[in-house]
């Protein structure tokens, strides 16, 4: 038990010393979690901007309940019919100032928009073209014979943080494990540090559970400092009544990013190697498992590519058990296929595995 906890304590002290595996560890995913948090903070659904030129019947007619409804999406700014009005107005949407210029020909309303943002454009004609339709239905003196009713399946306090907690957190722990076991054994073996250990009282069980307890131990501290910052009023991240599951979630996926990083440090015989290696793993991993952003819309391929990823299952299951208040149902499948990711490649690692390089 002694040298057990000598090991560990001199694996921690270490990794304390190094600043820059310090940084990488903890400070660096931070700087993306309160990048994004702050830049996605306020994120809404965006308003559409729109210059009145003059009379638009079916805009000056829109009733009153539901011009409330179509404040958060529709912004519209009257001026007067003369040409100078409708010069400015198209000026405006030219120079991007306003999304669109609205005119009445007669029984013609004219919709002047810009496509240089694609997206902008077909909102606005969107917005506009239901209001259009609604006046029209309106005219007829009919009801209309079907309704749409919206509701979001997030709990409606749900906002970016939420997404972007899980994310970052899956693509720290992985980079932990598999950097720092990687880069840990190969300059271990290059300064012979691990050739001592096999001749010291030591054996490799003690070793190696010194390195999971350090890998466990930081994950923790990762987990805690994520959820302590994200949950920060400025931020506002809600954590779901099994959130508490992201925990040995946590556990289960610092072991198989471990064994990732012991089959790259196993294999590789320098730092340099190792590193390269380690990152032809964790970004394409990251960029493909959801981290950083959705895959919903990404080519077939793609998402088949990410199915063989095990990162993208820990992503999906923090946001199950962080936001959308899943259990162990969600949990535990992922759990019980990332010990069982990890115990293949540990197999591999330990046939690769040597103690020097001699």
């Amino acid at each position: 038990m002694s040298a057990f906890v000598s090991l560990s304590r001199a694996m921690t002290l270490g990794l304390l010393r190094d600043r820059s595996a310090v940084f990488f560890t903890l400070v660096f995913p931070l700087m993306f979690l309160v990048l994004f948090g702050a830049l996605f903070k306020g994120s809404t659904t965006q308003q559409v901007e729109v210059v009145q030129v003059g009379d638009v019947a079916v805009l000056d007619r829109i009733p009153d309940a539901q011009r409330a409804q179509l404040h958060d999406v529709l912004k519209i700014d009257k001026t007067d019919g003369s040409d100078a009005a409708r010069k400015e107005a198209l000026q405006q949407v030219r120079k991007g100032d306003v999304d669109a210029a609205v005119l009445q020909h007669g029984d013609q309303v004219v919709l002047r928009f810009s496509a240089a943002d694609p997206v902008r454009a077909g909102s606005v004609r969107g917005v506009v073209n239901s209001v259009v339709q609604q006046a029209n239905q309106r005219a007829t003196g009919q009801p209309p014979a079907y309704t749409l009713a919206t509701r979001q399946v997030e709990d409606r306090s749900l906002n970016a943080i939420q997404f972007f907690t899980p994310g970052l957190l899956g693509w720290a722990v992985a980079m932990s494990g598999v950097f720092g076991t990687a880069l840990t054994l190969v300059s271990w073996r290059k300064k012979r540090i691990l050739r001592r250990l096999w001749l010291a009282p030591v054996n490799a069980g003690q070793v190696i559970g010194a390195r999971v307890g350090v890998n466990l131990a930081i994950a923790v501290a990762q987990t805690a400092i994520f959820l302590g910052i994200a949950t920060l009023p400025y931020f506002g991240l809600r954590l779901t009544g099994h959130w508490w599951l992201s925990v040995p979630l946590v556990a289960c996926a610092t072991l198989a990013f471990m064994s990732i990083g012991l089959v790259v440090g196993a294999w590789a015989k320098t730092e340099e190697a190792a590193n390269g290696l380690a990152q032809i793993v964790i970004l394409p991993m990251a960029f493909l498992s959801g981290s950083f952003f959705p895959l919903d819309d990404a080519p077939g391929w793609v998402r088949t590519v990410s199915d063989a990823m095990p990162l993208k299952y820990l992503v999906q299951a923090m946001e199950d058990v962080l936001s959308r208040g899943e259990g162990w149902g969600a949990a535990l499948p992922v759990m019980g296929g990332l010990l069982a990711f990890g115990a293949v490649l540990a197999l591999i690692a330990q046939y690769l595995f040597r103690w020097d390089d001699a």
